[in-house]
């Protein structure tokens, strides 16, 4: 391809609006433009790398045995109302009415297509199994599209479904696409990781997503130092060691809840936990009682952690964090220690909730009893569900809000003074140098681009619609799903978030627009003769070459070829000529060198392996 003939409109300065290097290289680059917020036009060279991104797994999921299809991008509702999703997927989902008043949306994903294809093809156990795929364009509105491609409203996804007899037929499928998804990130140069994942509104027994390492990715991933234990932050645990408990002893509940402390204590590094009242058979002579007395102090406008630690000199660990919430229009209440953070993600998710949001400021008397800023979980109302992280339950003679203004409680003990936490389970946000939960090394967190997720769906979407298939005794069955999916897009722009530099994009080879540029400079014919021969050969060898034919300075041919990162640069000059050399550079090491003008497409070709 000639420049001169190409359409790449490049930038010299950085778009305002722009904000982490991805979004930015790719508007400077030519290879995107907004048409409004999160909606981009792909321009020649930004699509040539989506289609290398698209061939790339193409060819793995085919090896892996998927087969292509194509689905509509307009769904009817019928469907989704059947799963149960319509309402559920919320805000994200754009729905519309054609002209005889029919419910539609825009796609965000296909399972309920997917399971409306097969509930009515699938008839036997005998036409399972078997996993379809498509690469399709998704639409979700996203409240803040930002950051160019990773966050954008429509995007190109690669999405699979797979569908089997049982349990068993499911896992040997998702290891299938595990491995093909390995295989994928691998063959596009990325720097990944797999990590335990949450559901979400997709459902199912599991996930893992996969994960590109960059400074600028919008999700936190804890993995251990010491063994494979990885998870997004959302989902990750740490271990738990409990010291102490302290129930009240004439409170059966009570001493139930310790019970559920103690027996946890032992197990913890097995998975997440949950602790209830009255279904334990401990003895309350195996834990001890705090003796200091509940008292009320006053705390004058200490209406954060910071200003406790000021006024009454305790640490936030000695805290009780009350964080109150409606989940789909109910209140409730999170607890969590003070030097911690509350996971929402664990919080909707143990409640089983579909909309949880942070109370409003006018919704604490109404509905909590108490004042913002100085609630707490002592002589709550009794319809309000109280929940409490696990560390919780190890507190004695911890600080909290005393539902009055300007005023806390100290030496309240959960177990003696809170009458009914529901549960003892994991809500809080992992930190790095937390005990992992399976050997006890040390977590780290770093943030990353999520690029893959895999979901086991089970029969969620099949038990729903009645996706069912006949088993060997005649009695139907549901249908066995799984979901997979790619970011086209994503992977595009995480490819430019990892390998970049001050001087613009650095493609892995793989997902380079094109392997090599030419850049003939001054204006002499044997110049041109030369690079137009070089041209031809290395298309004739079958390999991908920009020839930077424009009427340009040096030094914006110069700019441009590292701007767009091409992996190899061929420089033709009439003093190189003299010596019948070319100037080779690898965009990646910026190392230089010169090869023989009569040998130079073998010896070219070569060099690509090697960067390879």
């Amino acid at each position: 391809m000639k420049l001169s003939k190409y359409y790449m409109p490049t930038l010299r300065e950085v778009p305002a609006d722009a904000e982490i290097p991805s979004h930015q290289l790719m508007l400077r680059a030519g290879m995107i433009r907004s048409l409004s917020a999160g909606i981009y036009s792909y321009l020649p060279l930004g699509y040539r790398v989506i289609r290398k991104v698209e061939q790339i797994v193409r060819e793995e999921m085919d090896r892996s045995g998927a087969l292509e299809v194509l689905m509509p991008a307009m769904q009817v509702a019928d469907i989704w109302k059947e799963s149960g999703r319509w309402e559920e997927f919320g805000p994200l989902m754009v729905r519309f009415k054609d002209r005889n008043e029919r419910e539609y949306c825009l796609g965000p994903t296909h399972e309920e297509v997917i399971a409306d294809i097969v509930r009515d093809e699938v008839r036997s156990y005998k036409d399972l199994p078997f996993n379809l795929y498509q690469i399709q364009t998704k639409v979700r509105d996203e409240i803040r599209p930002r950051f160019g491609l990773m966050r954008a409203k429509e995007f190109i996804m690669k999405d699979a479904y797979t569908l089997d007899c049982d349990e068993d037929g499911l896992d040997k499928a998702y290891q299938n696409m595990y491995d093909a998804y390995v295989r994928v990130f691998e063959r596009c140069g990325l720097d990944t990781r797999v990590v335990e994942a949450d559901s979400g509104a997709m459902g199912g027994s599991g996930s893992h997503e996969f994960m590109v390492l960059a400074d600028s990715g919008e999700d936190d991933l804890a993995f251990c130092s010491e063994c494979d234990y990885a998870a997004n932050v959302e989902r990750a645990e740490a271990a738990l060691e409990i010291s102490s408990v302290s129930p009240a002893a004439d409170n059966p509940a009570d001493s139930s809840l310790a019970a559920n402390v103690s027996a946890e204590a032992s197990t913890v590094a097995d998975g997440p936990a949950e602790v209830s009242a009255g279904n334990s058979d401990y003895s309350p002579a195996e834990a001890t009682t705090s003796e200091a007395e509940i008292e009320k102090v006053h705390t004058p406008d200490a209406t954060t952690i910071e200003d406790l630690v000021d006024m009454i000199e305790v640490s936030p660990g000695k805290m009780i964090k009350t964080m109150a919430y409606i989940a789909d229009d109910q209140p409730v209440v999170a607890l969590v220690r003070g030097d911690d953070q509350l996971n929402e993600v664990k919080f909707r998710n143990y409640l089983g909730a579909i909309e949880l949001r942070p109370a409003h400021p006018d919704e604490f008397s109404e509905k909590f009893g108490s004042v913002a800023g100085f609630i707490g979980p002592v002589d709550l109302p009794e319809n309000i569900r109280i929940v409490a992280d696990r560390r919780i339950q190890e507190l004695d003679k911890a600080v909290t809000g005393a539902n009055e203004k300007d005023y806390h409680l100290v030496n309240v003990n959960p177990h003696r003074d809170i009458a009914k936490i529901e549960a003892f389970t994991e809500l809080r946000t992992v930190q790095a140098g937390d005990p992992c939960p399976r050997c006890g090394g040390s977590l780290e967190i770093k943030s990353g681009i999520e690029v893959g997720h895999i979901f086991k769906l089970g029969t969620k979407y099949s038990s729903n619609m009645g996706a069912t298939y006949l088993d060997e005794n005649g009695k139907a069955q549901p249908i066995v799903m799984g979901s997979y999916g790619i970011g086209i897009t994503r992977v595009a722009a995480a490819a430019v978030e990892q390998h970049h530099d001050d001087r613009g994009i650095v493609w892995p080879l793989p997902l380079a627009p094109f392997q090599i540029i030419i850049l003939p400079l001054g204006n002499s014919d044997e110049v041109d003769w030369a690079a137009e021969e070089l041209y031809k050969e290395l298309q004739e060898a079958g390999l991908e070459v920009l020839l930077d034919d424009r009427d340009e300075r040096a030094g914006v041919k110069f700019n441009d070829a590292e701007l767009i990162g091409i992996p190899l640069r061929i420089t033709i000059g009439s003093r190189s000529l003299e010596n019948d050399e070319f100037e080779v550079q690898i965009r990646r090491t910026g190392k230089d060198f010169n090869i023989d003008r009569s040998s130079a497409c073998s010896k070219i070709e070569k060099l690509l392996e090697e960067i390879e």
